[in-house]
């Protein structure tokens, strides 16, 4: 048990020595652009940053929640509401078969905007910065503010499409942990004639 422990925490401490040395100017999304066909809007961060320190809105954000009759205090807390994950853990995960699988799922929805094939580099290293710069914690804001790219586009029809298929957040995170392990399961072998 005491070597287990004494690699993960030198693990933790590599990992935070590499993180420690990124430039921090380069880590931050500024624009979330939804995206549908030709059609696109960009919310600036800075906004969404707004709404989540005060409750109040502006710009295009404060037109889309009126239109949508969504009240800000409760997006606000959407935002601001925290997950706490062990770094370390998280990033062994996230390296994983079936953390590349999940990531891969999550990357139809969110991207880099001019960069797609990054997407799951840029989820990963968005969940493991967010989670060092947090201590262990992680809110929408908070990745975000760890996002390698300037732009985080949203995928509507994927999105929406991904919704569809959920009627709760419990089913949505079932979704997105278990139906990456079908394409993980060896293929069952056909039963031949009897």
């Amino acid at each position: 048990m005491a070597p287990l422990r004494h690699h993960l925490q030198l693990s933790g401490a590599v990992l935070a020595l590499a993180l420690s040395s990124l430039p921090l100017s380069a880590q931050a999304a500024e624009q979330v652009v939804f995206v549908s066909g030709a059609f696109r809007r960009s919310i600036p961060v800075a906004d969404l940053e707004l709404l989540a320190k005060t409750g109040q809105t502006q710009g295009l954000l404060a037109d889309l929640l009126r239109l949508s009759r969504q009240n800000p205090q409760n997006v606000a807390k959407l935002l601001n509401q925290k997950i706490s994950l062990p770094l370390v853990l998280t990033s062994r995960l996230l390296n994983t078969r079936i953390g590349e699988a999940i990531l891969g799922r999550v990357a139809q929805i969110a991207y880099p905007l001019n960069a797609k094939s990054v997407g799951v580099p840029a989820l990963r290293s968005a969940t493991i910065l967010g989670l060092y710069d947090n201590n262990d914690n992680l809110s929408a804001i908070g990745f975000l503010q760890a996002y390698p790219n300037n732009d985080l586009a949203i995928n509507l029809p994927a999105l929406m499409a991904t919704v569809s298929k959920t009627s709760s957040i419990a089913d949505l995170v079932r979704f997105f942990s278990e139906s990456p392990l079908d394409g993980l399961k060896a293929p069952s072998p056909k039963a031949g004639p009897l």
